[in-house]
């Protein structure tokens, strides 16, 4: 029934012009405004992710948006001179580094925050 849906991902956000401020100046993604005044995240050839305004807005607290990359070392290092702060976690099986990037238990990854609070994250991918 589904299994030819263009289906995509969304969520929310507290304040859309930091947001579309952060996806596009900080990361470098393309950023449109959507209908309804959503904002659209133009990844790749994906369909767009959605992000929508909501006044009682909560952060999520799983990671909402992955990024793969070539090497997460690099992109760490040119997100935190963009601004980016990573997250720094010590739990048994969820060990980062100091730069905020876990290695060693799966994929190569680090996460960091938008400015609503969302979890986003790097990670390394085997081709």
């Amino acid at each position: 029934m589904l299994k030819n849906s263009k289906a995509f991902s969304s969520f929310s956000t507290d304040d859309l012009e930091k947001a579309k401020e952060f996806y596009q100046n900080t990361l470098g993604l393309e950023v449109k405004y959507g209908s309804m005044g959503t904002l659209e995240l133009h990844v790749g050839d994906s369909e767009p992710v959605l992000i929508y305004p909501k006044p009682n807005h909560e952060p999520a607290s799983f990671t909402v948006l992955n990024f793969p990359v070539d090497s997460v070392d690099q992109t760490v290092d040119e997100l935190i001179q963009k601004g980016v702060q990573f997250e720094h976690y010590d739990y048994d099986g969820l060990k980062t580094d100091d730069k905020g990037i876990m290695r060693g238990e799966g994929p190569v990854i680090a996460w960091f925050k938008d400015p609503a609070g969302n979890i986003l994250s790097i990670l390394e991918i085997d081709k």
